[in-house]
This record gives structure tokens, C-alpha cells and sequence, in this order.
């Protein structure tokens, strides 16, 4: 009997971590939409590849949430983590000195131009950085829930 309420309280951790991650995936698609559409900030070369590993994962995990399919965790988390590495990448040229001039050849709008900086550091590729993280995490724990399943 306690194994079976394992498997459903196992199976509800998959279904919440997979839906944090597809909510989290949506606001950033939907904020980028917004800076770009409605504020008309024109994106840089860099916010543009971080955008191809985002856009996707809002139908992927959209439809892994709908199917309760933790299996999509393998094909999400690469995604996640090269758009990390993506906007670590922008934010460190946008912050340190050595870097701006690398940004600078970035295209139409130089990779290093700031059009937020709230706080001193919250910036458009810190925000895109931020839910890149949150949404490898959720990945890593939907792994490591079914995985303790079994």
C-alpha cells in the first residue's frame, strides 16, 4: 500500500516540477515578447540565439506537462543549459570591462548595450540567464524524482 502512494506522490513531484518549468519557460518567452514588441527594444545577435534555445521549450514542455512525460527532461535539459551558457556569456560582456569590446561587434545593437539595469545588475540577459537556471534545475530534480522511482 505505501508504495503505491509513493508512486503518486511521484508522479504529482513530475507533474508540478514539469509545469514550473513550462510556466517559467512562458513568462520568459512572453517577457522577451514584450521587451521586443511592445518597448521595441531591438535584440542583439546574442538575445536572439538565446531566444531559439527558449521559444522551443515553452511547446515542449508545454506538451510534456499535458502528457506527464518525464522522459522530456533528457531532451529539455541540453537546450537549458546551452542557453545558460548563451547568456552567461552576454551577461559577462555586458558587466566586465575586458568583454564590452567584444560586444561591440555584435551586430545592429552592440551586444553590451544595457537597455534595463535594475539595481546595478539585473539586466536583460541576467533575467534570460535566471530562468535558464530555474528551468535546468526543475529538469535536474524531474530526473533524479523518476530516477528514485524506480
Amino acid at each position: 500500500m505505501v508504495k503505491k502512494e509513493s508512486k503518486w506522490t511521484t508522479s504529482k513531484k513530475v507533474e508540478y516540477l514539469l509545469l514550473g518549468a513550462w510556466v517559467m519557460a512562458l513568462i520568459a518567452t512572453l517577457g522577451s515578447l514584450y521587451f521586443s514588441e511592445i518597448q521595441r527594444y531591438v535584440p542583439c545577435e546574442l538575445c536572439w540565439i538565446q531566444r531559439i534555445f527558449m521559444y522551443p521549450l515553452v511547446i515542449t514542455l508545454g506538451i510534456a506537462t499535458v502528457k506527464k512525460d518525464a522522459k522530456q527532461a533528457y531532451y529539455t535539459l541540453p537546450l537549458t543549459v546551452i542557453g545558460m551558457g548563451v547568456a552567461l556569456y552576454h551577461y559577462a560582456v555586458q558587466k566586465l570591462p575586458f568583454l564590452a569590446e567584444a560586444g561591440e561587434s555584435c551586430g545592429y545593437i552592440p551586444c553590451h548595450y544595457e537597455y534595463i539595469n535594475l539595481l546595478g545588475f539585473i539586466t536583460l540577459p541576467f533575467l534570460s540567464l535566471t530562468a535558464f537556471v530555474i528551468i535546468s534545475i526543475l529538469m535536474m530534480l524531474t530526473i533524479k524524482t523518476t530516477r528514485s522511482d524506480k
